[in-house]
Order: structure tokens, then C-alpha cells, then sequence
């Protein structure tokens, strides 16, 4: 495997022991090829740019994501630490909320519902879907190249539809529940943060 550069890796490294020896080399596979390839970055796309269309096992690489346990939890915890690491220091901590929804209708797919397509619905015209809806939280950063600052996704979390729930036995959340749960969490992991460096939270 071609060896990342030096800054990457240092980045990277904070991640590595969410995942075992193995699965660790072929997670720094995948994004290396993600980065490289152009189009949609398949897993076929990625080992081809990747100098490995020819892989026997090719299998490996799709096992990072639908086989290979491993704490995303966590793994979104040390993200936001590495993103506030680089916030300038008069800049205040602003968290901003939003949810999509991904498009799926296979019926495998449990905790998909039934919700409003916000990009072909209009005030007069209310387009359904049928998806997965996602919870996703973000830093806003600012960029020297940007007047504006970006808003970066360190965590989703899924929100189960309603009739997927009551068949799970589970007791049904909003979006607004899995958002006070999220900022609870989030506040445990930044109460460090704001105590070395002194800044400001505003969710």
C-alpha cells in the first residue's frame, strides 16, 4: 500500500485504534481511494485507482462497513476534537443541527419511513418519500479561502421512523429528542475543552 503523507497520517492516526490491525489498513485503503477517484466512489472505483482491480479478497474492503465492528460513537467524538483543535481562539464553539433524509425503499430496510421530500416539495405541492432520515450535527469552521464560515458533519444518528419503533418495541423520538440527546452528549465531551481553553459554547 502507498504510504500516506506525513500531515494526513498524523490526522489519521487519531483513529486507528477504533479498529483493529487489518481492518485499519484496509480503512486507510478506502480513503486513500475515495481521495483519488473520480466519480462515484465505489468500492470497485477505489481499489481501481488504487492499483489493486486485480484483488482476490476484494471483499475485505466492503466488510469495513457492513461487517467490521467498531465505535462510531467514538469515533465522531475524536473528530470534533480534532475539528475545535483548529478554531481560532477568540472564535466561539457553534453547533448547528439539521436533518436529511436518504432515499430508500428496499424491504430489508426497517427503520425507513415515510417523510416529506424537502427538494421536490414546494408551498403548494408536498412530495413524499420513503427513506431513512438522518440527525446531522455540525461545527461551523471558518476557512481563510471562504468569507463565509462551513459547517462541517462530525456525527448523524438515525432516526428510526415511527412504525419501525413501535415494531421494535421502542419508544418513539423526534428529531428534537435524538437533538437534546446529541447536545447532551456533546456537552459531556466539550466540558475539557471549555475548561483548557476557555470557550464559548452556542448550540
Amino acid at each position: 500500500m502507498q504510504s500516506l503523507p506525513r500531515g494526513m497520517a498524523a490526522v489519521l492516526d487519531s483513529f486507528s485504534h477504533l479498529f483493529t490491525l487489518p481492518t485499519w489498513v484496509h480503512v486507510q485503503v478506502r480513503l486513500m481511494g475515495a481521495i483519488l477517484c473520480q466519480g462515484a466512489r465505489r468500492v470497485s472505483s477505489i481499489l481501481r485507482v488504487m492499483g489493486l482491480s486485480q484483488e482476490k479478497r476484494f471483499e475485505k474492503y466492503h466488510r469495513v462497513l457492513n461487517r467490521t465492528k467498531w465505535n462510531s460513537l467514538f469515533g465522531a467524538k475524536i473528530l470534533l476534537g480534532l475539528l475545535v483543535q483548529v478554531l481560532p481562539a477568540s472564535f466561539p464553539i457553534l453547533i448547528v443541527v439539521d436533518d436529511t433524509i436518504e432515499r430508500r425503499s428496499g424491504k430489508k430496510i426497517k427503520a425507513k419511513g415515510c417523510y416529506r421530500d424537502a427538494c421536490r416539495s414546494t408551498e403548494k405541492l408536498v412530495v413524499k418519500c420513503f427513506g431513512l432520515k438522518w440527525i446531522c450535527l455540525m461545527l461551523i469552521v471558518p476557512l481563510p479561502w471562504c468569507k463565509r464560515p462551513w459547517a462541517l458533519p462530525f456525527m448523524t444518528l438515525l432516526a428510526p421512523s415511527k412504525k419501525a419503533n413501535i415494531a421494535a418495541g421502542k419508544e418513539q423520538k423526534t428529531s428534537i429528542d435524538w437533538t437534546i440527546i446529541a447536545i447532551r452528549v456533546i456537552s459531556r465531551w466539550l466540558t475539557g475543552i471549555l475548561m483548557t481553553q476557555g470557550l464559548r459554547v452556542n448550540i
